[in-house]
């Protein structure tokens, strides 16, 4: 007799009495399908590397952007966000970095793939419970087919489709609170302690450096710390009894001084108190999500459809993310020899944002107000009862600084207040986006397969700006609005010809050719006028003087031919080889054709006989060496850099062509060479598993960004010139460590360590050297041979001196500038400019658990990075002595640390007013960029079938989800999430935490 289960091996047994039948599982029929280029593939098959994240931990994640799915669960992916900013997709938004950085000023994106058509759109339009999975493809095994554009890597999206069976239907529905997700600098918020720290900053200057007595430096740190003048705050909110100092000789503020002061100006009283401006800065808001899907399926065809409505507030007033989308898609078995399908998506968004985001020092931006004002400012204007003013409009009034506030004006950042800003000015953005896909599939010659595929991608966007006429530095130009209008539309066509066919039983042969051809346009409309007759109206028409105009248009093509090879032998020797030839409209028709091309090999030693006959190795389940090595090409450095640009300018009336950019017809493919080489595994009944990667990626030929002086008229052109490489080791685990029939514990965990180093740099870019090392600078960076990407180039911070004054390093030079040792300077301006390490991390990768016992289920998942650097700027600011030209700013507590004459062991410099060079960028500033972050948790319970079936239903699971929960970092409020570069800063809008309840309901 013969025995069979699905996803069990056939056995054939003797009948008789008491019969006991042990099944064995089949790898082979279990073997897992994974999506690749153009199509798809066993998973034991696959020669290349790759990382799969599915539906189930999509599904755990509350964000709009379904890339953030990837943080922590794809080894050698790097996702990170300066913003918080619900929707954000302009300059702010996420990038994705995979196995690090392969370019200087060329991009560094991976191409986005989604339903196997490149995908150029907005990633929040894309609604995350339609996406099946994500698979990374990391190597050029993988990825050389999509030549042009896949050097970067890839990641492919795949949405659901309907499954044979009955129809199913799932809703889904979440409500949840957002809050703020990152903590305060630990700056001083009591405003006497302030004023006291103030105070013994401008004694100590007048002591020192104007050669005071204490008594007399006592009077006038009291007398001038709350003026307007150069040492002055401006605002003083204690009411001090009369004949009293606000500070007292012990260098305490007097214990008789009250909170509140009221002051008379113009025949009006004003009170003057304290406001929490990062308080008021951020709030709690709501989230809320809902989907509903329907699937069906038959053996001749699928339909799966889906409508989604989200709204996700912000936590900053007047920013939010409203999304509707809809998705259709289904496939239908014509003929035995053809299979036609669609699949089309809607989305509709709507978003209000705030006019400024990360610019430290501008006065428009909420979060540099909330995270570097003093806390001894008032937000608002009160009367003297402590009510809060209302103009003529009926809005709240806000103090600018200005003097408006009982005639007293604000030295940090004089005459803005981004909170009133942020309320009466306009930033919002509507739009409308559309994917359409279609295909047909011919099956011919029993081993032939003919497949079209064509999709369109239009994603429209309508942004209205105005800013108020009542307030601010624009108030005098009676309001200004402003429209923009852009529209990108991309069209992608393949065909496809694969031959599938198995000889002998043992080979196994496939062999696909193509062609492919794409085009994106994108096309861009702006104007604004000014003197506004109604600010509620914000149309062009409402206004009155003209600001300008601006229109321009895009175009951007590609075309490629390619092949792909793929063999094996019994299951056990594997081959594959690929090659693409590809044609970019960034070159110049000489230059536009490059050859990119693969070559990939597995050995799936554990079916061999000798490997399957040992008694030693019957723990190990599934054993697969494999290695790759291929050529992949990167053309993203903008449109028309082959040729010579030109802004047209008024001049006298007449039009006039005036240099941008030098062409440069040479210019051609920054080429990518990918050497990866390791092993999968599965051992124990398939309880571990893991792959471990060895992965080495030389660009060869960067495009480099050169600046030109200004005699050439051009501003830069660009060439190929220069090399660079990362190499690194990758590694995956999972483990089931307990299984039972109602108890099941998995953990996983990956990691990545990579070391990235500029391998060759032209002659004429080693304009300096440093440490030894010859190259350039840019900012506070430095691009040399030997050295990696992102390496600090600044002053060493040498201690302090005998009055507590900050020392920087300076080498000392003979007559022929050879280094003979070194000395300290006050001077940060004189000193020497050293490498200071790279802002690169060492390790970083995820690790989580998944529990489920009897419904129950809870996951967790964290992400982390071991080193790099970042240059923390938030804090040395933070840190910083008083200057007349930079006062009223925040101090750090670790200001209370720092030098005196009684304290003369600190390492930290004296707080002293004039002091220029106390907290200049050096490498004191430079911090670990080490974290740990609590990405998500997940907690659910899904009712015993029996019970929900006499609701009607099939499935019911309740649950609680909470993300982006924590962070732990090296200093508190430091977030080295935002960048891979280490530039990091808490003036952008702050991540969101988010913790809701949601419901799953299936019949």
């Amino acid at each position: 007799m013969v025995i069979s289960f699905v996803g069990m091996k056939a056995q054939e047994v003797r009948v008789k009495s008491n019969l006991k039948v042990l099944l064995e599982s089949d790898n082979q029929m279990l073997d897992e399908v994974m999506v690749v280029a153009y199509g798809t593939a066993k998973k034991s098959a696959f020669t290349g590397s790759a990382a799969i994240v599915d539906a189930e931990e999509i599904g755990k994640i509350q964000t709009s952007n379904a890339t953030q799915a990837l943080v922590g669960k794809a080894a050698g992916v790097q996702w990170t966000s300066s913003t918080g900013q619900p929707g954000e997709n302009g300059d702010n938004k996420p990038k994705i970095r995979i196995r690090g950085i392969s370019s200087i000023n060329a991009g560094n994106d991976p191409l986005i793939i989604l339903d196997g058509s490149p995908y150029d759109g907005d990633m929040n339009n894309i609604n995350t419970q339609d996406i099946e999975s994500m698979t990374v493809l990391k190597d050029a095994a993988s990825n050389a087919l999509y030549g042009a554009r896949g050097a970067n890597g890839v990641i492919m999206i795949t949405t659901k489709k309907g499954k044979s069976g009955n129809a199913q239907v799932t809703l889904d529905a979440k409500w949840g609170s957002n809050s703020r997700a990152t903590r305060d600098y630990k700056t001083i918020k009591n405003p006497a302690q302030y004023y006291e720290m103030y105070y013994g900053a401008l004694k100590s200057y007048f002591m020192n450096a104007q050669n005071m007595s204490d008594e007399v430096a006592h009077a006038n740190a009291n007398k001038y710390m709350t003026g307007s003048g150069d040492y002055g705050l401006g605002y003083n909110i204690y009411t001090v009894p009369q004949g009293q100092s606000l500070i007292e000789a012990n260098g305490k503020i007097n214990p008789n001084a009250t909170m509140g002061n009221i002051v008379n100006y113009q025949g009006a009283d004003y009170l003057l108190t304290a406001d929490d401006w990062l308080d008021a800065a951020y709030s709690n808001s709501l989230r809320q999500e809902y989907n509903v899907s329907v699937s069906a399926g038959s053996d001749k065809s699928s339909f799966y459809s889906s409508l989604s409505y989200l709204d996700n507030e912000g936590i900053t007033a007047n920013s939010n993310y409203e999304r509707l989308t809809g998705r259709m898609k289904a496939d239908y078995q014509v003929k035995d020899w053809l299979k036609v399908g669609a699949n089309m998506s809607y989305t509709h968004y709507e978003a209000k944002s705030l006019g400024e985001d990360g610019t430290s020092n501008s006065s428009g931006n909420i979060f540099a107000y909330a995270t570097r004002i003093a806390p001894i400012y008032p937000l608002f204007i009160r009367d003297g009862q402590g009510n809060i003013l209302r103009d003529d409009n009926d809005f709240l009034r806000y103090d600018y600084g200005d003097g408006n506030n009982a005639g007293i004006t604000r030295p940090f950042m004089s005459g803005g207040n981004p909170y009133s800003s942020n309320l009466l000015d306009v930033n919002s953005n509507e739009g409308n986006a559309m994917t359409v896909n279609g295909f047909f599939e011919a099956r011919f010659l029993k081993d032939f397969k003919f497949t079209w595929n064509s999709g369109v991608n239009i994603d429209e966007s309508r942004a209205t700006n105005v800013t108020n006429p009542y307030y601010g530095s624009y108030a005098s130009s009676n309001g200004i609005t402003s429209k923009t209008h852009s529209r990108s539309l991309s069209y992608n066509h393949q065909q496809l010809l694969n031959y599938n066919k198995v000889v002998n039983d043992v080979h196994n042969i496939g062999v696909m050719i193509g062609h492919e051809s794409y085009r994106s346009q994108y096309y861009y409309l702006n104007a604004s006028k000014s003197n506004m007759f109604d600010p509620n109206n914000s149309e062009l028409q409402g206004a009155i003087t003209e600001n300008g105009s601006d229109s321009y248009t895009t175009d951007y093509n590609t075309e490629g031919y390619f092949g792909r090879i793929q063999y094996d032998y019994a299951e056990k020797y594997y081959f594959s080889g690929s090659y693409r030839r590809d044609a970019s409209s960034r070159f110049h028709p000489d230059n536009r054709w490059g050859n990119f091309w693969s070559l990939g090999g597995a050995w799936m030693i554990s079916k061999e006989n000798f490997f399957q006959n040992s008694d030693a190795l019957k723990f190990i389940d599934m054993l697969k060496i494999k290695a790759s090595y291929g050529s992949q090409g990167n053309d993203n450095i903008g449109n028309f850099r082959y040729v010579s640009t030109y802004d047209i300018v008024n001049s006298s009336g007449n039009p006039a062509a005036v240099p941008y950019t030098l062409g440069n017809k040479d210019i051609t493919w920054e080429t990518n060479g990918n050497f990866n080489a390791g092993f999968d595994f599965e051992m124990f009944n398939n309880r571990f598993s893991g792959t471990v990667e060895y992965f080495y990626r030389k660009t060869s030929d960067m495009l480099f960004s050169f600046p030109l002086p200004p005699s050439y008229g051009y501003s830069s052109y660009y060439a190929n010139v220069g090399d660079m490489r990362n190499q690194g080791v990758e590694a995956e685990f999972n483990v089931t460590a307990i299984q039972t029939k109602d108890f099941t514990w998995d953990i996983r965990l990956n990691l990545t360590h990579y070391k990235n180093k500029v391998t060759y740099l032209p002659e004429e870019r080693k304009t300096m050297t440093a440490s030894g090392v010859q190259g350039y600078s840019s900012g506070n960076y430095y691009y040399g041979e030997g050295i990696p990407l992102y390496t600090y180039r600044m002053p060493q911070f040498a201690g302090l001196n005998e009055n507590g004054e900050a020392l920087y390093y300076k080498d000392i030079t003979d007559n022929n500038g050879n280094i003979t040792g070194h000395e300290t300077t006050t001077s940060a301006s004189g000193a020497t400019y050293y490498l200071c390490g790279t802002a690169l991390p060492d390790v970083y990768g995820g690790f989580g658990t998944a529990l489920s016992f009897k419904g129950f289920d809870l996951s967790v998942d964290f992400a982390y990075q071991i080193g790099g650097q970042v240059l923390d700027s938030d804090y040395s600011s933070m840190m910083n002595s008083p200057r007349s030209t930079s006062k009223g700013s925040a101090f750090h507590e670790d200001l209370l640390k720092a030098w005196t004459p009684q304290n003369s062991a600190s390492s930290i410099p004296r707080l002293q007013f004039g002091d220029q060079f106390t907290a200049s960028t050096s490498d004191r500033f430079l911090t670990s960029a080490s974290y740990l972050s609590l990405q998500n948790i997940n907690f659910g319970y899904t009712l015993p079938t029996n019970w929900v079936r006499t609701l009607g239903l099939g499935k019911l699971r309740v649950y609680m989800a909470a993300d982006n929960v924590f962070l732990w970092s090296k200093r508190q409020g430091l977030d080295p999430r935002q960048s891979i570069n280490g530039e990091v800063t808490a003036s952008y809008y702050a991540p969101i935490r988010t913790i809701s309840g949601g419901l799953t309901v299936t019949f």
